[in-house]
């Protein structure tokens, strides 16, 4: 819901899981955001901004987790380096 300026001004925000785009419910305890740190292509050191990737606790409790977060990093440029 947003105010007369356009403002956000809900209490709670769902949160998508990256990975199977299903909504992270508030009683989902074992799902995790993880922000992972854009890297300059050039110099190969962290830019200081970060990309945020939320994986479900079903995700979790299949071990897909580290795949999950493998091929989200691999599919943004978020850790791109030039070899």
């Amino acid at each position: 819901m947003q105010n007369e300026n356009g403002e956000i001004v809900d209490l709670y925000i769902p949160r998508k899981c990256s990975w199977t785009n299903k909504i992270l419910t508030s009683q989902d305890h074992g799902s995790v955001q993880i922000n992972v740190a854009n890297v300059d292509p050039v110099t190969g050191l962290a830019t200081g901004e970060s990309t945020q990737f939320a994986l479900s606790g079903y995700l979790r409790f299949r071990s897909e987790g580290d795949m999950a977060l493998t091929e989200l990093v691999k599919k943004s440029d978020a850790a791109t380096i030039e070899e």
